[in-house]
C-alpha cells in the first residue's frame, strides 16, 4: 500500500562549499533581512513623509539583525528550554540547533528600536511603525525554514494536505532507508499531521504583511502601525497554535488546549489594543519632516 502523504524530510544543508556548510535555516534569515533592506528602501524613497534615507534603513537593519538573533536565541532558551539552558548554558549560542522564538526576538527588536530612535533622534513609535509592516514577510521565511527542518509540526491529522514529518516518526538521521520503506508501505500515515508551519506563513506572514502594507500607505497617528501589527501577529498566531503541536517538554499548559504560544500572544493582543486606543486620542501623525 502507497502512503497518501507526502514525507517531509529534506536535507538541512543547502549548500556544502568545503568545509563550510550554509543551512537552509540561514538561508531563510538572509532572505528575511534582503527582504527588510529592499522593501525598506521603496518605502525610503516612495513615500518620503517618513523622512527615512536608505542609511537609516541599513542602521535600523543592522540593530533589527542582532535585536533578532539574540532576542530569539535567548527568548527561545528562557520560555521553552529552560531546562536545556540550566544543564547547558553553552546550548545558548548553538543557533545551528535551531530553536528561535518570536517573543523574544521581538523584545530583542523593541530594544535595537530604542537605541536607533535615540541615535537619531527620533520617537520610538516613528521607529516603530516604520519598521512594523516589514517585519510579516521576514516572519514568513521563518516559518519556511522551520518547515524545511521538520520542525514545529502539526498535530496528528487526516485531513488531505497532511504531511509526515521524519522527524516526528522515531527514525533517527542514520535510517534513511528504514523509514522510506515505511513511508511507501503507508505504516507511517497514522503519523501524519497539520503541515503548520504553512499556516503561520500565510496568515501572521503574508497576510499580515499585506494588511500593514495597505494600512500604512499614508500617515497614520503615532502607534497606530505598531499597534495593529501587535493586534493582528497575536490573533493570528493564536489561530495557528490550535493546529500546532504542543512543545514535547511543555505540552498543553492548562485545559488540554492551552500552549505556551497563546499565553505569550494574549498580552500582545491587549497591548495592541491599547495601543491602538492611545493612537487615536494622542492624534500624532508619524509624518518626521
Amino acid at each position: 500500500m502507497q502512503s497518501k502523504y507526502l514525507l517531509i524530510n529534506i536535507d538541512p544543508v543547502a549548500v556544502s562549499i568545503g568545509p563550510l556548510d550554509i543551512h537552509w535555516y540561514g538561508v531563510m534569515y538572509l532572505l528575511a533581512f534582503l527582504s527588510f533592506w529592499m522593501i525598506g528602501n521603496h518605502r525610503a524613497m516612495s513615500q518620503r513623509w517618513w523622512g527615512w534615507s536608505k542609511q537609516d534603513v541599513s542602521d535600523v537593519l543592522f540593530y533589527g539583525m542582532l535585536g533578532v538573533i539574540i532576542g530569539g536565541r535567548m527568548g527561545y532558551m528562557l520560555f521553552y528550554a529552560s531546562d536545556l539552558l540550566l544543564q547547558n548554558p553553552l546550548s545558548i549560542v548553538k543557533l545551528w540547533d535551531g530553536g528561535m522564538s518570536f517573543h523574544g526576538g521581538l523584545l530583542g527588536v523593541i530594544v535595537a528600536m530604542l537605541w536607533f530612535a535615540r541615535r537619531t533622534r527620533r520617537s520610538f513609535w516613528q521607529v516603530a511603525d516604520f519598521v512594523a509592516p516589514m517585519v510579516p514577510l521576514g516572519l514568513a521565511f521563518g516559518r519556511l525554514g522551520n518547515f524545511i527542518g521538520g520542525e514545529l509540526w502539526g498535530r496528528l491529522s487526516d485531513v488531505p494536505w497532511a504531511m509526515i514529518f521524519a522527524k516526528s516518526t522515531g527514525f533517527g538521521a542514520g535510517e534513511t532507508t528504514a523509514l522510506n520503506e515505511a513511508w511507501n508501505s503507508g505504516a507511517l500515515d497514522h503519523l501524519a499531521r497539520h503541515p503548520s508551519q504553512g499556516y503561520p506563513a500565510g496568515l501572521e506572514g503574508l497576510a499580515l504583511f499585506i494588511i500593514l502594507m495597505w494600512y500604512s500607505r499614508k500617515p497614520r497617528a503615532a502607534a497606530s502601525v505598531s499597534g495593529l501589527f501587535l493586534i493582528g501577529y497575536g490573533a493570528f498566531r493564536l489561530v495557528a497554535e490550535f493546529f500546532r503541536e504542543p512543545d514535547q517538554h511543555l505540552g498543553f499548559l492548562a485545559m488540554d488546549w492551552l500552549t505556551m504560544g497563546m499565553l505569550l500572544s494574549l498580552p500582545m493582543i491587549a497591548a495592541g489594543f491599547i495601543i491602538m486606543w492611545y493612537a487615536g486620542h494622542a492624534n500624532t501623525p508619524t509624518k518626521q519632516g
